[in-house]
């Protein structure tokens, strides 16, 4: 700091500011600079008595004017239910072939179901629908109760083993632990692992074939290749849905484990498992 000056040059009086022996001239702001910042000042105070603005404890000023960014909100999300609403009524009149025929429904419809499937889906079938243990891959060609839109839309709108719902998916694999020997069990999964890979001791592989054809063809049939109408896996694909070599096998079949899911028709609507059926069938695993 030092005292004021008149610099040589320019005749005008100094700040007394200085830094590294530069002096700052003491020259007063533009007009136009001091008479838009006024204005400024001006506007905000008249934009804060028109519009809400100031907050309060529990809302806001209204502002004299009345104007809410919420009603026009508001305003456009009753434009764009009123707009789908003729695509949703027609989605509850007709059949899935139907909807399906008909492209701009079906574009609807996939659109709608891929908004309800992140909702209500993922966090058992997982943001890309690829499961996981225990859930199944929705983009895969393993459907255990069939992969048609039909019969997609059916296993969504009444669930698997949904105790509540009297339509619902129903099967139980028996705990053959209590049925049949260790060592049978072990020769029935030495059996089952080879039809899709490789096992440790082949030497299982063919008592194993008769403990399956004595216990298991019922459901999964002669070639293994699984039953629908029971939800009977197909054991031919190298695909498990909790986990496939002789040891996971073998503990299936020791004391299965039974996957529930919920049925959501009273939940969602008809529309909505519609749409939900049309977007898993769609994800390339649909048949």
């Amino acid at each position: 700091m030092s005292d004021e000056q008149i610099d040589d040059i320019s005749g005008v009086s100094t700040t007394g500011h200085e830094w590294d022996g530069i002096r700052e001239l003491n020259n007063p702001l533009p007009r136009w600079w001091i008479t838009t910042f006024y204005v400024t000042i001006a506007w905000a105070i008249g934009y804060t008595i028109a519009y809400p603005a100031w907050p309060l404890l529990h809302s806001a000023t209204k502002g004299v004017l009345g104007y809410s960014s919420r009603n026009g909100v508001n305003n456009e999300l009753a434009a764009a239910e009123a707009g789908k609403g003729k695509y949703v009524a027609a989605i509850e009149s007709k059949s899935l072939p139907e909807i399906a025929a008909d492209d701009a429904l079906r574009e609807f419809a996939i659109a709608a179901g891929g908004a309800a499937y992140k909702v209500n889906c993922t966090q058992c079938h997982g943001s890309g629908a690829q499961g996981s243990k225990g859930f199944p891959n929705l983009n895969d060609d393993d459907w255990l109760w069939g992969g048609k839109a039909e019969q997609i839309e059916q296993t969504i709108m009444h669930g698997i083993r949904f105790a509540s719902d009297p339509d619902t998916r129903l099967s139980e694999m028996p705990a053959f632990g209590d049925l049949i020997t260790a060592d049978q069990i072990a020769q029935v999964s030495a059996y089952v692992a080879s039809l899709s890979g490789k096992v440790k001791d082949a030497s299982l592989i063919e008592p194993g074939s008769k403990v399956f054809a004595e216990n298991c063809v019922a459901c999964h049939g002669d070639n293994a290749k699984g039953n629908r109408e029971f939800g009977a896996p197909d054991l031919t694909d190298s695909i498990w849905l909790y986990g496939g070599g002789e040891t996971a096998i073998a503990a299936q079949v020791r004391g299965p484990k039974h996957g529930v899911m919920p049925a959501w028709l009273g939940r969602l609507g008809e529309a909505k498992v519609k749409e939900l059926a049309l977007y898993v069938h769609s994800l390339g695993g649909g048949e």
